[in-house]
């Protein structure tokens, strides 16, 4: 039985059913983009909380302060603090994709000397991996033009990689493939669970099944690791606890639920420009034209795959 809520988080705004209609679509993809503009910021974040903080506290920590969010909205809005033991399952899925696996693949990669422009575009793969898992675990079936546009976009970010590292995939990159296609898997599940449970209860149910491993691994962690507590290391780790871990993951799951997985999903194509955009601003990296070329492309990639429609059987 569900506990309806009489709180300030009314779950008609971040839920939605699965929908047919263009105008749901159209509204799918607009709030998938706000997820999109708020992970934009992730990879620049954990730089700067890196620069203080061991990178395994990073990726671990941040969902224990997601945790805490998460706990007060679900006693804001009465609702029940475990999630249904039929889902279990699922939250498990998402938490081992988007709590540990792309936290900690992506952080090790950057930690490892990947840019954070570099990992962008090489994570601007993720639409293509989640249209893949939403095919096999959600029943969708996009149509020829749509697998056309991401695969042309997939096709532009894999060149890119490979002439960057010489023709040779590095070992960054291959931690950036195991954290972009554990985030498709914890997307895809969750976007599941989004059309009938609403997007803040999704990802506050996944962190609290992951919280007997994340609550005791951030103690050792803190206690063994001797973190500086700087300006910079604090803010970041704000940001990927707060943003990344949690309230992005509210109209992102929306988004996915209500415009379908497949379709909605590549607004995050748009998402290796963005990061460019604030590695340039926040961390002063340089770039050459052939990363904006990359990025470009992906952009391109994004307008072709919104004006075909993912078919979502009923």
């Amino acid at each position: 039985m569900r506990v309806q809520s009489s709180a300030t988080i009314p779950d008609r705004v971040v839920s939605s059913g699965s929908s047919h209609h263009p105008g749901s679509a159209r509204i799918g993809t607009a709030l998938a983009a706000v997820g999109v503009l708020a992970f934009s910021g992730s990879m620049p974040a954990t730089v700067y909380a890196m620069r203080g903080l061991d990178p395994f506290l990073v990726a671990i920590g941040r969902a224990v302060l997601a945790l805490v969010v998460a706990l007060g909205f679900l006693l804001i809005a009465r609702a029940p603090l475990l999630p249904p033991r039929r889902d279990l399952g699922s939250y498990a899925v998402i938490a081992l994709g988007v709590v540990f696996g792309f936290p900690v693949f992506s952080g090790l990669a950057l930690y490892g000397g990947a840019s954070t422009s570099h990992s962008a575009v090489v994570i601007g793969l993720l639409p293509a991996a989640t249209a893949v898992v939403a095919v096999l675990r959600a029943g969708e079936r996009p149509r020829a033009a749509f697998w056309t546009a991401s695969g042309l976009g997939a096709l532009s970010i894999t060149v890119f990689t490979l002439s960057r590292g010489g023709g040779h995939v590095t070992t960054a990159d291959l931690l950036l493939v195991l954290a972009l296609g554990s985030a498709a898997v914890g997307y895809t599940e969750g976007a599941r669970l989004t059309r009938t449970t609403p997007g803040w209860r999704v990802i506050s149910y996944a962190l609290v099944v992951a919280a007997p491993l994340t609550v005791p691994l951030t103690a050792w962690l803190a206690l063994t690791t001797a973190p500086s507590l700087t300006g910079e290391s604090m803010a970041g780790f704000l940001y990927t606890g707060l943003v990344s871990m949690y309230l992005g993951f509210i109209p992102w799951y929306a988004g996915l639920a209500q415009g379908g997985i497949a379709r909605a999903g590549q607004t995050q194509l748009a998402q290796p420009l963005l990061t460019l955009a604030w590695a340039v601003l926040l961390l002063g990296e340089p770039f050459d034209p052939w990363t904006i070329v990359a990025a470009m492309a992906v952009v391109v990639c994004v307008a072709a795959t919104q004006r075909t429609r993912a078919v979502i059987p009923a």
